[in-house]
Order: C-alpha cells, then structure tokens, then sequence
C-alpha cells in the first residue's frame, strides 16, 4: 500500500511565522476567520442570514426605517415559521390559521431579540414560535377544560403511538404497548387516549350511524329528564299536607282530581253550589302550595 504525507491528517499544532504551511500539490484556501463565517449552514434548512439586519435593527431608533428593515426579516423568516406550524397540523386546526399564530410569535421574537447577547436567531425564535402556537392550542381549542395532567398524558401517548407506528405489521398499538413505550401506566394510557381528539366537542349533530329509522345523531343517544320523578316527589310532599285537611275539603279533592267531576257534579252530590265548590277548591289548593313551599320539599318549575 501506498502511503504520502499527501493524505496524511491535518492537525491542529500552531503555525509558525504567521504562515500556512500547505501539503505539496494541494490548492485549498484559507477559511475566512472569525465566528461570523459566510456561507456557514444553518441548524435549519430555511434559515436565512440576517445578522447585518439585526446589527442595523439594534442601532436604528423607532420610525419608519426600523419597521421597514423589521417587515424584512420577518418574511426572510416566514419558510421556517410556517415549517414550524405543519408540524401541528395534525390537532385539528386548520393550516392557515397556525400559519398565521406561528407568523405571529415570530414577529414577537424579532421585536424581542437581542443580537448583543452572542446566539443565533433561531435559538432564539424557535421556542417563542413553538411557543405561541402551543398557547394558541391551549387557550383556544380546548372547547372544554382538560386538566394540564391529562394534556400531558395526551402528548406522551401521541408520541408513543407515533414511535410504534412505523412497525412492519400494521396493527395498532394496544395499551399494554404504549404504556411501555411511553412509561405510563395503562390507566395513564386509556386517559391520554381518551384526551387525543378532545380539543372541540363532538356536536349534537354529528351521525353516528344508521338505525331502523334511518340516521341517527349522537343527540339521539342522549337521554331527557324524566318528568316522572319530580311528580313522584311533588307527590310525596303533598301527601301528609292532604291528611290534614278536614273530610269536606279531602272529599272534594278526590271528587275533582280522581274521579274527575266536574264542579256541578260535585256541588250536586255535596248539596252545595257551583261557585261555593269553586272557591274551596282554589282555597284548599293554596294553601296546600303555599305550605309544601315554605317547607322547600318540592323542586321549582324551571
């Protein structure tokens, strides 16, 4: 084998008289020094460069020349934002409108940095991005309220479905699987599950499938309340009120509401008038409401 000092490794040991001593037949340049070089790849692909920009952004007062040189490294870094925002969009938000929250932390983050601090940019815009979109989430679409708990289970359970997605076999993961992929408990699983497509509620309308009937909604599903248990319980609260009443009083009730005669045909067979049966009926009537009501036994009508 074949062996030249011309593919040896270059190292590091310091130069001497100032000068680069290059391997016989090579034709490399020297790389620009300083930490600023030009043409450095970014950590993200759509990264622009804009560090003169934000040097002129930190020497410039507010006016118009500052809020034209801000517009412009805000659409420089619109690709990454909006790259930042397709990664939520599977939560059931639409695409324009996490475009528009992520294009607005980062116009937070180009108002709120600081060049003299020594880190990029997108160290810094990144998270502020993130960020917005995450409260956007959070203060906006949870249509009820889901303990901070829950939402936590919901990502580890979402991330953990993600990694065993990607298996050979297309089977779901079941609970047992996720919960060792993702250190939870089952239970911890079958809630963050639970909490997946939470953030709007299912409507009312929403069809559910197709029954003797025809369509039915999740409405359908949903049962009414039952008049039949506040007339048990106005009932039980009248009772002992009715066993107070003389026997005139009891007998005119039963007549009127149990067997149903009218006010003549009480009258005839009491031997009393239409209109005197009338005023004992409403007399005994009150009384009775007025009483179950100052006893706070019997629910209002809603």
């Amino acid at each position: 084998m074949r062996t030249s000092t011309r593919n040896a490794p270059r190292t590091n040991a310091p130069r001497t008289n100032g000068s680069r001593a290059n391997a016989p037949g090579t034709s490399r340049r020297p790389r620009p020094a300083g930490p600023a070089r030009r043409g450095r790849r970014h950590p993200h692909d759509d990264a622009p460069d804009t560090s003169r920009q934000f040097e002129r952004l930190a020497a410039l007062p507010e006016g118009p020349e500052r809020a034209r040189l801000r517009d412009e490294v805000v659409r420089a870094w619109l690709p990454m934002a909006e790259r930042l925002a397709r990664t939520y969009g599977d939560r059931g938000e639409s695409q324009e409108d996490l475009a528009q929250v992520a294009a607005l932390g980062l116009v937070k983050a180009v108002r709120g940095f600081d060049p003299a601090r020594g880190c990029a940019f997108e160290s810094y815009a990144v998270p502020t991005i993130v960020g917005e979109v995450r409260r956007h989430f959070r203060d906006h679409l949870w249509g009820v309220h889901v303990p901070r708990r829950t939402q936590e289970l919901r990502n580890r359970v979402r991330a953990a479905h993600r990694a065993l997605d990607h298996r050979v076999d297309d089977r779901p993961p079941g609970v047992d699987a996720l919960a060792e992929a993702s250190g939870l408990t089952p239970a911890e699983v079958r809630d963050g599950m639970a909490a997946l497509d939470s953030y709007r509620p299912l409507s009312l309308d929403a069809e559910l499938g197709r029954g003797g009937d025809g369509t039915f909604t999740l409405a359908d599903t949903i049962g009414a309340a039952d008049a039949g248990y506040e007339r048990v319980t106005r009932r039980e609260a009248v009772r002992p009120k009715l066993r107070q009443l003389p026997e005139r009083e009891r007998q005119i009730l039963y007549l009127r509401f149990y067997r149903e005669l009218t006010q003549r045909e009480i009258g005839e067979r009491l031997g009393l008038s239409q209109m005197h049966v009338s005023r004992l009926l409403n007399r005994v009537c009150e009384r009775i409401h007025d009483e179950v009501e100052a006893d706070g036994r019997v629910p209002s009508h809603s």
